[in-house]
């Protein structure tokens, strides 16, 4: 894999569509969309023929790497409101696809969000929220319960979920935000914790429209957490 072309190639296509996202042309922004989400999801949940870059790092954690330790994320305005700066590889893609679930059935749909307490069970998590405020210890712990194949099983249905979301949605939707009480209903139905370190997603998310949570919770948030991985797998593999 080259990671630099990858991202470059991902960097590319998120400026595409932040600038289609400026007008009005709506087959051009779900075409751009759509392909930016395959582009930073596991090649399944689109149906690519070409692995990406987040199938790089599962098939990596699928090896029995679900505990190794990486960098949270890239962006280090987010790291003040973390409870830790290192995490388990497997919380990487908890955190990633519990907001994709929560801000796509949610936010986007005013539905039902897939995880449930079934889900729960089966990938064996302590919590329902994203993890944003864990300490150290905690993610330790948390971690060594989490059955991956089960989780991989729930980022596949999450992120073909949203493709479905995503290709629905009219130019009026992606233009403007969502009523306070959607966002509230994350806090009630477990999504988020009272913790400030968690409760500000919520606040995050209320001041952006449909089209502003395309490019961050849905597409761009995958990549603060993807290259740190990366990383981390090149460095231990060389």
């Amino acid at each position: 894999m080259d990671k630099e072309i990858m991202i470059s190639a991902i960097n590319s296509k998120f400026e595409e569509l932040k600038i289609a996202l400026e007008g009005d042309e709506l087959m051009r922004i779900r075409e751009l969309t759509l392909d930016l989400h395959a582009m930073v999801h596991p090649a399944e949940i689109s149906g690519r023929d070409e692995k990406t870059i987040a199938d790089f790092v599962l098939d990596y954690m699928m090896k029995g790497n679900q505990n190794e330790i990486v960098q949270r994320e890239t962006w280090d305005t987010d790291l003040k409101y973390a409870g830790s700066k290192t995490v388990p590889l497997c919380w990487q893609f908890w955190h990633t696809y519990r907001i994709e679930d929560l801000v796509s059935n949610i936010l986007m749909e005013n539905g039902s969000q897939i995880f449930n307490d079934d889900w729960q069970k089966r990938i064996g998590s302590s919590i329902t929220d994203t993890g944003n405020a864990l300490e150290p210890d905690e993610l330790a712990s948390w971690a060594k319960g989490i059955n991956v194949e089960e989780l991989r099983k729930y980022m596949m249905e999450v992120g073909k979920n949203s493709r479905r979301i995503l290709s629905n949605l009219s130019l009026e939707q992606i233009k403007h935000m969502v009523p306070e009480e959607w966002v509230m209903r994350i806090l009630e139905e477990g999504g988020v914790t009272t913790d400030f370190r968690s409760v500000w997603l919520l606040v995050f998310w209320g001041r952006l429209t449909i089209g502003g949570m395309i490019l961050t919770p849905m597409t761009s948030h995958h990549m603060m957490h993807l290259p740190t991985a990366v990383d981390r797998i090149i460095e231990k593999e060389g």
